[in-house]
């Protein structure tokens, strides 16, 4: 039951199935792949009865807990927290980053898609702000490089929160006097601290910090009782059924791009209303089709509807069709039900200092 630690340390990105479609970024090096891989089939038929017992304390640790992230509020943390939840950084003052990314809600508003400054709806679905820092590239086309780039482009985006340019925004916070100050202390080199970068750079800081641990962090930390045999369970048939494959590493996921629908396609399962083409709207090559960013499954449990649409509400249901259309299985219900029960062991809530 142990081995889970150091696959998700080695597998950054490993590619489904091996699909002639998948589409990979990664900074592991081929060593570091080939190991990965090796020791991938090395445990996928053993039941977690069989492994060490002392595995959490010699692969411990890859999670959330071991790494290096201060729960500190520095002054650009708190800079960051209130750009987050102030409106006024849509042209209207209907919206925050927090309207779609609630913090009480996981980081989600729960919505299939959701409405922007003018109430226009957008085209994707919302995914979490919590752990999006530990993820290679934002957005479902993967077109951010990191939270800080993320958050300059909804801002600017005339569906969501519809701020006419840069210029524009800058200006209104030069205008606010709390802003003023706070950028000073926080920028204290720069002549004029209130620019563009410096208010993305800030948001990214506070986003940074949206990373609570969770039941399965502290049974990586050697805690043992935090997970039930159920659950166990779960995290074998997880790694068994090959959905480690693509949702891996510390954050379960947001590692690489891949094709959704690699044995059939997508719609016919998810009843999607809309045919969504993915990464080849933003590179319009026709082999970039249909393939998104696999998302982080942490929390997965509080952040539905599922997909980049949004388009599945139950949890289970969203598992049946991934390990379908992906994998080519049908999972039987026992595994089904012990999947979701790992899945939950994920869920963690945000410390309340970072919520309004």
């Amino acid at each position: 039951m142990k081995k889970i630690a150091l696959l998700l340390s080695l597998i950054v990105l490993f590619g489904c199935n091996n699909s002639e479609n998948t589409q990979t970024k990664t900074t592991a090096k081929t060593s570091l792949m080939e190991e990965a891989g090796n020791f991938f089939k090395s445990i996928t038929s053993l039941p977690y009865e069989d492994l060490p017992e002392n595995y959490q304390e010699i692969n411990n640790p890859v999670n959330i807990s071991s790494m290096d992230l201060s729960n500190t509020m520095s002054d650009k943390v708190i800079l960051g927290k209130m750009l987050y939840f102030d409106k006024r950084l849509s042209k209207d003052g209907n919206i925050s980053c927090n309207s779609c990314h609630n913090l009480d809600t996981y980081g989600v508003d729960n919505l299939a898609t959701s409405p922007g400054d003018e109430k226009k709806l957008g085209g994707r679905n919302s995914p979490t702000v919590l752990y999006a820092s530990l993820h290679a590239n934002q957005f479902w086309d993967g077109r951010a490089k990191d939270v800080e780039e993320q958050a300059g482009m909804p801002i600017l985006n005339p569906v969501e929160h519809n701020i006419p340019s840069q210029e524009f925004l800058v200006n209104r916070l030069k205008g606010i006097e709390k802003y003023q100050q706070l950028f000073k202390v926080v920028f204290p080199n720069q002549k004029d601290p209130i620019t563009y970068q410096n208010l993305t750079n800030a948001i990214g800081a506070f986003e940074r910090k949206l990373t609570p641990i969770s039941r399965f962090d502290k049974w990586l930390d050697g805690d043992d009782k935090q997970l039930n045999e159920k659950e166990k369970a779960g995290l074998v048939s997880f790694i068994n059924n090959g959905c480690v494959a693509c949702h891996s590493g510390v954050a379960f996921g947001g590692q690489m791009m891949q094709k959704f629908g690699v044995h059939d396609d997508y719609w016919k399962y998810t009843k999607s209303k809309k045919i969504d083409n993915g990464l080849s709207d933003l590179t319009k090559n026709k082999n970039d089709q249909f393939i998104f960013k696999a998302p982080g499954l942490r929390n997965i449990e509080k952040t539905y509807p599922y997909f980049h649409d949004g388009s599945v509400k139950d949890l289970k249901e969203a598992v049946k069709i991934m390990s379908k259309v992906q994998n080519d299985k049908d999972l039987s219900e026992q595994e089904l039900d012990d999947i979701v029960a790992f899945l939950r062991t994920l869920t963690a809530e945000v410390d309340p200092k970072y919520r309004k």
